[in-house]
């Protein structure tokens, strides 16, 4: 059984010598991802506010907004913690 083991052991070292994630492999490709994936969640939500007349035309109410949920959401995250 130990003997077992130990090939097994020998055989999972071997294979994580040659196993790399895809970032690892290919960095530009997944930071040019991630970053148009953000840049295009950005995007949209802007297009999403700018169809909504009243953050379009007061953007202090869009200010005073975005400062309350990221103080909603702040408070839940301590309280999570």
């Amino acid at each position: 059984m130990a003997k077992k083991q130990t090939f097994i052991q020998h055989e999972e070292e071997q294979v994580k010598k040659f196993h790399k994630t895809y970032s690892q492999k290919y960095p530009m490709v997944f930071a040019l991802g991630a970053t148009f994936g953000l840049v295009s969640v950005l995007y949209g939500f802007e297009k999403l506010i700018d169809k909504v007349d009243l953050f379009s035309n007061n953007p202090w109410i869009l200010l005073a907004t975005g400062l309350a949920v990221l103080s909603v959401t702040g408070s839940f995250y301590n309280k999570l913690r």
